[in-house]
């Protein structure tokens, strides 16, 4: 082995290139190197990559930093699986070019130097195509020319020349750094989307009645109104009978309560039926296609439990563990009993009839029209087949995103992130601080979990009324809803529960709804309107018409000088679109104070000249100092969008 040259710590990796990495098309994927080699010759280095449909790869020259770590770019297109690696050699022409310089400045003899520098064009010659090969030799042979001594040092000293040792390396003994690093390239939504949860059942016009699809596509306008895109519903299938809870999750359900969807399977059908109130299949592909239509994608919930009624414990009771009593073991979360859910036993002998026939559920509804999965504890079973079955999937819908339920520790989260999952549920609903959510945001978005980890922040769920909001007012609702929003660019809420501010806890301590809809019917007033479903979809739409609000990946804390008032900006890598907010933690009192301009991050060099428009009010304001005054009430707004444009960039 000849190579001379070292490269390690390659970013980004993802354990050893075990996983890829994700973008959508357009984004840029930074890939930074330590690379050094022995001695003193001048190093070079590329960063290749290629598109899954592509053979050749295309070259990208690194450029060397501090400390020996190399930096290089590059933009994903298209959709599908990139490829990329780093190579590095000695580069003995430009070691010799750097040499001829300084020697001939020093007034030295040059005509040996030339004869080496033309060895030098000719052996990197034999490595290019016979168009720059010629080209290569040609200017060798100009070095060498009898009588010529003089054109030839000018020759070297010219910027053509540079150009050519810049772009046409000589490599020799490179060391080839290629450990299976890839990029996954996803639907766009993937990056930018906006949810939207009800229950289906809950959606009927009249008080006592069931809700029907049809009663849901009836509400499709108000959530295109609202600015939402997508429509996530609870599972959509038969409720099991036996075991059913009722009310407030009692263990006994009365006569008439529906129990909790999250109990899939009864002699109605399994996971790939319908609940024969919500309607038909037939009725679920006019609702996902109508939705569509108005630019609302239908998400469904994978829920991977049975009832205990669930036509596949008759069918396959080898995939269920069986007590020595012969009754069958139902969820357990001790002290928590779900007597009315029976965990699915992914280590039967039989997995791998179970694992294909999970795969067939989820192709099942891709084939009726569904691309969006929210899935339901996917911690509770094993990473590989996530990995397996998401895999699987995508080879026949590319476009298929799965979001991962998982309120659990930061690894196991970390690694249903690695494996596939292209949303995941976070603790943003348990950060409640300017401190805690700075610190939050810092570690999603400036450490390698930026590479795979992408957050989908919800203030609340079926399953959490969080503290903070417990007996809250409209301000707390509208604090919460306004920092999941500009935030993160993909967020989601629990939606007339929280639209209707729902706030009253369970009296059991936990963070937990009274009388939850997870157990009954409600009837709501869609017609409804409210300051918050107003600051809702003024938000929404401000973000669909706002670039810098779909990316979750550039924000930028800046200064200020009250610890109430929280502010950071969002900025388009072009800087042609600024918007920054500044939020009020107060959600009782008046605060004011000033925040600080980020000169740098901007570009401004001197004097500031900002003319910034809050988008929530259409107030506009001209701020000309390196800080600026600011005050928010909350009983009027949370805080302020402002769209930043700039009189004196630099």
């Amino acid at each position: 082995m000849r190579n001379r040259v070292v490269i390690e710590n390659v970013q980004p990796e993802i354990d050893h290139g075990s996983y890829f990495i994700k973008r959508v098309p357009g984004e840029r994927v930074d890939v930074t190197a330590d690379i050094f080699g022995d001695g003193h010759d001048h190093i070079r280095a590329s960063l290749l990559y290629r598109h899954e449909s592509q053979k050749r790869w295309t070259e990208v020259f690194m450029e060397e930093g501090i400390n020996d770590v190399w930096t290089a770019s590059f933009k994903v297109e298209q959709k599908g699986l990139y490829h990329y690696k780093v190579a590095g050699w000695i580069d003995h022409l430009l070691h010799w070019y750097d040499g001829f310089l300084k020697k001939q400045e020093a007034g030295q003899d040059m005509k040996v130097e030339l004869k080496i520098g033309a060895g030098f064009l000719r052996r990197a010659a034999a490595q290019y195509p016979k168009p720059k090969a010629k080209d290569l030799k040609e200017v060798a042979d100009q070095l060498e020319e009898e009588g010529k001594y003089d054109e030839a040092v000018q020759l070297v000293l010219s910027p053509g020349f540079k150009q050519i040792v810049e772009s046409t390396p000589f490599k020799q003994f490179e060391t080839i750094y290629d450990h299976n690093l890839r990029v996954r390239v996803g639907w766009e939504k993937e990056m930018f989307s906006t949810w939207y949860e009800l229950f289906p059942r809950s959606t009927a016009q009249e008080p006592g009645r069931h809700g029907t699809f049809k009663d849901v596509e009836r509400l499709l306008p108000r959530v295109q109104e609202m600015g939402f895109d997508v429509l996530y519903m609870p599972p959509v299938h038969p409720i099991g009978k036996l075991n059913r809870k009722g009310k407030n999750n009692s263990t006994n359900a009365k006569p008439g309560e529906p129990g909790s969807p999250w109990a899939i399977g009864s002699d109605e059908g399994g996971h790939k039926a319908i609940h024969p109130e919500l309607g038909t299949q037939e009725d679920y592909e006019a609702l996902i296609e109508k939705a569509r239509g108005m630019g609302i994608e239908v998400a469904l919930d994978l829920a991977f439990q049975c009832a205990p009624d669930h036509p596949y414990i008759k069918e396959h009771p080898e995939w269920f563990v069986w007590r020595p009593d012969g009754t069958i073991a139902y969820a357990e979360n001790p002290p928590k009993k779900y007597q009315d859910i029976v965990p699915i036993n992914f280590e039967t002998e039989d997995w791998k009839n179970l694992w294909e026939e999970l795969k067939s559920v989820v192709l099942h509804w891709c084939e009726a029209g569904i691309r969006i999965f929210r899935v339901d504890n996917p911690h509770t079973k094993p990473f590989r087949f996530w990995e397996w079955c998401i895999a699987e999937v995508q080879k026949q819908y590319p476009d298929t995103i799965f979001l991962a339920e998982a309120f659990t520790r930061p690894k196991v989260m970390a690694e249903l992130a690695k494996v596939g999952f292209n949303h995941s549920y976070t603790y943003f609903t348990w950060r409640n601080t300017r401190r805690e959510l700075e610190e939050y945001m810092t570690e999603l978005t400036r450490t390698e979990s930026r590479e795979y980890f992408r957050p989908n922040f919800w203030p609340n769920t079926p399953d959490i009324l969080a503290y903070e909001l417990m007996n809250a007012g409209p301000s707390t609702f509208a604090k919460r809803f306004m920092l999941a929003a500009t935030l993160s660019s993909n967020y989601g809420m629990y939606g007339p529960s929280y639209e209707f501010m729902e706030h009253s806890p369970n009296t059991n301590g936990k963070e937990e709804y009274l009388n939850s809809e997870k157990y009954e019917t409600r009837h709501y007033d869609w017609n409804h309107r409210n300051r918050l479903t107003e600051l809702i979809t003024k938000v929404n739409h401000i973000r669909k018409e706002q670039p810098a609000l779909q990316d979750t990946w550039n924000i930028y804390f800046t200064r200020t000088d009250n610890e109430s008032l929280m502010s950071y900006v969002k900025l388009t890598e072009d800087k042609n679109n600024i918007i920054w907010c500044v939020v009020n933690f107060d959600t009782d009192y008046r605060q004011s104070g000033f925040v600080e301009v980020p000169k740098q991050l901007l570009g401004l060099t001197g004097t500031v000249n900002l003319r910034v428009t809050d988008l929530l009010t259409g107030q506009i304001y001209h701020w000309f100092n390196d800080w600026n005054y600011v005050e928010l009430n909350p009983d009027q707004l949370p805080g302020h969008i402002f769209k930043v444009e700039l009189n004196n960039r630099r």
